[in-house]
């Protein structure tokens, strides 16, 4: 195992350690903000190692493609494989697009609490 790989390992391993953790927390009624920012924290996680695994891929799989003249087929694979990085692909969300009810947000940021919501 390389250590790009080893690397990939580790944060996955950590972060099913703190889904575990989470799930308790969840369970354990938790104050929402706090879930958030655990789940937050997984994210950023399994964010940084599908960096990693595209890196690995750039540097080992589409550089071979390329040398061997194969530069077509390997784009249209990253294209493809790029499909699921949001970051890439997906505008970035708006609350529009979220589904938000632009008004209700007006009225929390402007400290109105929607009913049922208070002490969450």
């Amino acid at each position: 195992m390389d250590a790009l790989q080893r690397s990939v390992v580790n944060r996955l391993k950590t972060a099913r350690g703190q889904v575990g953790g989470i799930i308790a927390i969840v369970e354990a009624d938790a104050y929402c903000p706090d879930v958030m920012k655990q789940l937050s924290a997984v994210q950023g996680l399994l964010e940084g190692a599908s960096r990693i695994m595209l890196r690995r891929h750039l540097e080992t799989c589409v550089a071979k493609a390329m040398q061997q003249g194969r530069t077509g087929e390997i784009v249209d694979e990253l294209m493809e494989t790029l499909k699921f990085d949001k970051h890439v692909f997906r505008p970035p969300q708006t609350p529009e697009h979220e589904g938000w009810d632009l008004h209700a947000a007006g009225h929390e940021a402007a400290g109105h609490e929607p009913e049922g919501t208070a002490g969450d």
